[in-house]
């Protein structure tokens, strides 16, 4: 992204975006601050429903000359608020800046009459910043408030010139659901390392197939960054791989909630000293994480009787250090608070933990993460979490019980870890679409099975690799591949259930055990 080699090595993030924004143009940056939108009441909206943009709308003088009808919106992607059962952003893309943009919504498709104002985010690549110079993207965003928990709603997005109450356009309407006010089972997908490519789509494809409530993405979204040091070079960075990503993704996102964390290949230099910039512009995320100015990608939210918490491993990175202790401590402090209140909770059994970087996996690429391990599973074991999700190294592979960085209880493909009290099982789900990388053992999955006692790897510390030989490596699968969660609450004393498994690119099963613990 022009930084050289020799001196990125040197700088951090914050430091590369000043030197990239002394020598580039500084135009068309985007900005921060809030709008409050109009009220949407009646229907199956609570009364005094509101939509928030997160950035004030912008007037482009280009605006003057584009006919909005021949402008079709792309790229929609929906997120959950801090609460899941009443708040949902809708966001989408335009290839050129439009005028009114704003989204219509009802709880039948041929009621779309609520027409609510939406927000434009743009984002300058100048000339010089990669591959993609002197390019603008447009984001639209949507923030709705105060909706009714477990309702289905009907949406179209459009500006002046395309509107989805048309009825040659209804074909472009959405849908979203709320999630209920009581405890219910339902199903959610995950995987990290996506990028654009036909095993991309091929998952996602799958991944509708599965009817998640919503989808956890453990970072390195779209690789407009294929270098993925928190430095880029002129020739690699194109910040128009986003859109292509969000294309391929819409057939998801539309209509299922893509809660994402943040990898090393989403720190984006020239947008803001954090590398976060861009996907500010390009996610409304929910916002009750510890420092939105440092950290975006962190935050929580609880479906039903399960509470999600999303962590950037970024600012712990022993390896890829671009960011590292970039909240000064203050994540880790928000994670135990975060923790701490959803234990005590009692309406929440399980806790879910998914962000990049791996704690625990024998890839011959990046395998563990120290920091990880050092800040983060003291407090998995302390808060007995149920279950880390993880991205980083392209494949699938799934410990043991761990508990103290040693194997506390094996688990066999199909069998039950005891969360409350055994210890903690952590999943790598990387190979959502980028190419594979691989193990230092043999395969072993559902029925191909080749189990080995130990196995060599390593992981990286504030010294450098250092070699480590563990037990805890279970299930091993190089192939394309996520995550199924279907979760089953119980009643009080009897036991919850994740019902956890891993399906490749084929549909076939390839791992599946569950996570047991009594409900509150």
């Amino acid at each position: 992204m022009g930084v050289p080699d020799q001196l990125a090595e040197r700088m951090s993030m914050a430091e590369q975006h000043e030197y990239l924004r002394a020598r580039f143009s500084r135009r068309n940056m985007i900005r921060g601050g809030a709008v409050t939108l109009g009220a949407v009441t009646g229907g199956a909206f609570v009364p005094g429903a509101v939509a928030q943009a997160a950035t004030p709308t912008r007037t482009f003088a280009s605006a003057e000359s584009v006919d909005g009808a021949l402008v079709a919106p792309f790229g929609r992607h929906l997120a959950y608020g801090s609460d899941p059962r009443t708040e949902m952003t809708v966001s989408w893309q335009v290839p050129v800046a439009v005028k009114k943009p704003f989204i219509r919504i009802g709880a039948r498709p041929w009621d779309l009459s609520r027409k609510i104002e939406a927000e434009v985010r743009t984002l300058y690549t100048p000339a010089g910043v990669g591959a993609s110079g002197d390019h603008t993207q447009y984001y639209v965003h949507a923030k709705l408030s105060r909706l009714r928990p477990g309702q289905t709603y009907y949406y179209g997005v459009g500006h002046q010139g395309f509107d989805p109450a048309e009825p040659h356009l209804t074909g472009t309407l959405g849908t979203f659901t709320t999630a209920p006010a009581h405890k219910q089972p339902f199903t959610f997908t995950a995987f990290g390392d996506q990028g654009v490519s036909y095993h991309a789509l091929a998952n996602d494809s799958l991944l509708l197939g599965q009817n998640p409530a919503f989808h956890l993405h453990a970072g390195d979204i779209a690789y407009a960054d294929p270098a993925g040091q928190g430095k880029t070079s002129d020739t690699v960075f194109d910040s128009r791989t986003w859109d292509q990503f969000l294309a391929q993704t819409e057939s998801v996102a539309k209509s299922v909630p893509w809660m994402v964390s943040f990898g090393n290949h989403d720190m984006e230099a020239w947008y803001s000293p954090n590398g976060y910039g861009g996907e500010e512009a390009r996610f409304t995320l929910p916002d009750n994480g510890p420092d939105k100015a440092h950290l975006p990608g962190v935050y929580s939210f609880v479906y039903g009787n399960t509470a999600v918490i999303s962590l950037d491993p970024n600012d712990v990175s022993f390896e890829i250090p671009a960011n590292l202790g970039i909240s000064g401590g203050t994540q880790t402090t928000w994670f135990e608070g975060q923790l701490k209140k959803y234990r005590a909770a009692k309406d929440i059994d399980f806790i879910i933990v998914f962000f990049h970087h791996c704690a625990y996996c024998t890839s011959t690429a990046h395998a563990s993460e120290g920091g990880v391990r050092q800040e983060w599973v003291p407090l998995f074991e302390k808060y007995t979490v149920d279950l880390v999700i993880n991205g980083h190294n392209h494949q699938y592979e799934r410990t043991d019980v761990i508990k103290g960085d040693k194997v506390a209880k094996k688990l066999p493909i199909g069998e039950t870890a005891y969360s409350e009290t055994e210890g903690v099982v952590y999943v790598t789900a990387g190979a959502a679409g980028r190419s594979l990388y691989a193990f230092s053992a043999p395969d072993s999955y559902e029925g191909h099975l080749n189990e080995q006692d130990s196995v060599a790897s390593f992981i990286n510390t504030k010294d450098g690799k250092v070699n480590e030989t563990v037990a805890w490596s279970r299930v091993r699968y190089l192939n394309y591949s996520f995550l199924r969660v279907d979760v089953e609450p119980a009643a009080r004393g009897h036991y919850a259930k994740l019902k956890v498994s891993g399906i490749a690119e084929t549909g076939d099963r390839i791992d599946h055990f569950t996570v047991a613990r009594k409900a509150k």
